[in-house]
């Protein structure tokens, strides 16, 4: 079976070197983004999945304000994931007779929190994303003219943003996949002799 699945794939892995005798025309609304921001060594601009083929600046700027969104998101997710792992609670109670010095660390949380605490946090972060949306631009832009930054390095700053955003979506997959798969998120500890205690 393997063999089979290894010849089928060398004959359309070739075909994917073959010259093309089809040539597509190019798109009056076709744009290039190899110079937004985030287009940078040492992959430059990157699409492999051809998501902006023909995009045009509108789809290219959605795309980032949710690229950007879930990089930060992520970043978040990670500190937590440090922060909890390391033994670090809030003190009180999440739930009713439920403190949170009882609370497991990473997926394993959405075993102990009650359903509707579940909700409770989901209704919660809805009220945030819904109260940022309604003021973003005000809020981004107060806080780059307190910042006194120049555009050059406010451009700088939110490629460094979208880089470790893009890290950080990587490393809590990670940190989540390991978990699920032998509950051990930190496998790098382990394999280097200083493994981490983990639930």
């Amino acid at each position: 079976m393997f063999r089979s699945v290894a010849v089928i794939a060398s004959f359309v892995g070739a075909a994917a070197f073959a010259p093309s005798g089809r040539i597509t025309a190019s798109s009056s609304l076709k744009m290039g983004f190899e110079s937004e921001i985030g287009a940078q060594p040492p992959l430059g601009f990157w699409d492999p999945l051809g998501l902006l083929a023909e995009a045009d600046q509108e789809r290219f700027d959605r795309l980032r304000y949710v690229e950007t969104k879930h990089g930060r998101i992520a970043m978040l997710a990670i500190l937590g994931h440090l922060v909890t792992s390391a033994g670090i609670r809030l003190p009180g109670e999440i739930a009713y007779g439920l403190p949170f010095a009882d609370m497991k660390t990473g997926l394993a949380a959405f075993e102990t929190i009650p359903a509707a605490g579940i909700a409770q946090t989901v209704a919660f972060i809805g009220l945030i994303e819904l109260g940022f949306q309604a003021r973003q631009e005000e809020i981004e832009e107060a806080q780059l003219t307190a910042s006194g930054w120049d555009e050059e390095t406010i451009a700088k700053k939110k490629a460094i943003e979208l880089n470790n955003g893009r890290a950080a979506q990587m490393g809590i997959l990670a940190l989540m996949v390991h978990e699920k798969l032998n509950n051990d998120p930190y496998v790098i500890n382990s394999l280097l002799g200083a493994p981490v205690p983990f639930n």
